[in-house]
């Protein structure tokens, strides 16, 4: 799935002993691997289980237990990022090509073109921010209480995605290179970009099939631009990662 450009050089060397006898040496191939990310960058993806690792699942599902509300199951195939979200009786899906809804009783209220995927993101960093046409900057890096947490500004390539005017910021620890901080702005529905940024704490983290995860994420209020409180948390239970793909017409409605 990632360019893996290998040259193989093999230098035959010619010797002579006493009976003229010719021997081959090898050599070993040169390598040589192009930098899609920033080495920053490839340290939070290694620090969380290496892209590698992530790239092998097909099936990801978890339980999202909001701190009011109805639990949601979520099941999403990482490769082609459909996906089914049962809320209650209410079923949201998506196909490949389109959002459906399946709620027989009515009590879904929310825009489920919007909604079917958003959790997904915000659940599967910093893995999904090494996505097809992201462009990668440094930025200032976020200061919160005695610490600086260093950072990575990532907006998408024109047309790629339902937001392609949103941008996110990744802050990572310093130390452990595993993310701490998420800012982002929201631009779904609207024809430019927005200044300003939403930030989510990552502070509990869980461990699936050697996959670091989170367990919990905690939305900020924001002063002067800075995350300053916790105002909302939603936790991830039953998280299972699987090598196989659900079957077909799992994500139909």
């Amino acid at each position: 799935m990632r360019a893996l450009l290998l040259l193989g050089l093999f230098i035959l060397t010619l010797s002579c002993n006493s009976n003229n006898s010719k021997k081959e040496q090898p050599v070993a191939p040169v390598t040589e691997t192009p930098e899609r990310y920033p080495a920053h960058f490839s340290k939070v993806l290694d620090a969380h289980g290496t892209l590698a690792d992530w790239d092998a699942f097909k099936t990801l599902s978890y339980t999202l237990v909001p701190e009011q509300g109805t639990e949601e199951v979520h099941t999403i195939d990482l490769h082609s990022r459909k996906d089914r979200l049962a809320i209650g009786t209410a079923t949201i899906g998506y196909d490949g090509k389109e959002v459906w809804v399946k709620d027989p009783d009515s009590i879904y209220k929310g825009n489920a073109a919007f909604y079917h995927n958003l959790m997904f993101y915000f659940y599967a960093m910093p893995f999904v921010l090494a996505d097809e046409g992201i462009i990668y900057e440094k930025t200032e890096a976020l200061q919160v209480a005695d610490t600086a947490y260093p950072g990575i500004k990532m907006q998408f390539e024109a047309n790629i995605g339902a937001s392609s005017n949103d941008e996110y910021y990744l802050y990572y620890d310093p130390n452990t290179h595993q993310m701490r901080w998420l800012g982002y702005t929201a631009t779904f529905g609207a024809a430019k970009k927005s200044d300003r940024v939403n930030y989510i704490a990552y502070h509990d983290w869980q461990e699936v099939e050697g996959i670091v995860l989170p367990h919990a994420i905690s939305w900020y209020t924001v002063e002067n631009g800075i995350p300053t409180q916790p105002r909302s948390t939603v936790r991830f239970e039953q998280v299972s990662l699987s090598t196989a793909s659900k079957p077909k017409g799992f994500y139909a409605k």
